[in-house]
């Protein structure tokens, strides 16, 4: 049987449509009664695993799932040894540094050296800072890090920004992108290697319905 771990959230519905145009349904996971985190399809030839965004790669990684969707973030963030199949092209973000709109700062460069910087994405924000050649003392925060400052803790945030509402109505601004987030269809490389057909059969339906909308 086919494994597949749907990350619970935004995710979840455009995965959920992308896996049925594939030929396995598993909009059960959708119905709001469902408290099953693990879910059959309809066919019974596959079944998803509800976890949270960030322990999709994690549960490919050791094979638990042969397949996974997840944000390109998680996977720059966690860099765990998965293999990146497919752009799924939904859910588009973007990495970025954000600061207090009353700020002078035009442009993370311009953030003094060896301030604070909170975040959830400390391996893509170090990664930044260090292409940039700033140094700053990384704070990790696991909740709302737009308060890191509006209270005063941190001088910049590294963030996840979609419409860009959440930083206005907190008083920030975007100065700068790490980079573009979608969500991407992952799999466990040596199932992948192993596979008799079953797998291959579904990344390539996946891949079809890209190649339709191109049409």
């Amino acid at each position: 049987m086919i494994t597949v771990a749907l990350a619970k959230g935004a995710l979840l519905k455009d995965s959920v449509d992308c896996f049925l145009s594939a030929g396995l349904d598993f909009s059960r996971v959708l119905d709001p009664d469902n408290r099953l985190l693990m879910v059959p399809s309809s066919c019974g030839r596959a079944r998803a695993l509800l976890v949270r965004n960030g322990d999709v790669p994690v549960y490919v990684a050791y094979g638990q799932a042969q397949l996974g969707v997840v944000g390109h973030d998680v996977l720059r963030e966690h860099q765990m040894p998965v293999a990146n199949l497919v752009d799924l092209e939904f859910g588009g973000c973007r990495m970025a540094v954000a600061v207090k709109e009353s700020s002078n700062y035009q442009r993370a460069i311009d953030l003094p050296p060896h301030c604070r910087v909170a975040s959830k994405f400390i391996n893509c924000a170090r990664e930044f800072f260090d292409e940039i050649d700033l140094p700053v003392e990384l704070v990790h925060l696991t909740g709302s890090v737009e308060l890191g400052p509006i209270t005063g803790m941190a001088e910049a945030i590294v963030d996840l920004v979609a419409t860009g509402r959440t930083l206005r109505d907190n008083g920030l601004i975007a100065i700068d992108d790490l980079f573009h987030s979608t969500a991407r269809l992952i799999g466990h490389p040596l199932s992948l290697r192993l596979d008799e057909g079953d797998i291959h059969k579904i990344i390539e339906g996946v891949k079809q319905i890209k190649r339709d909308n191109l049409l």
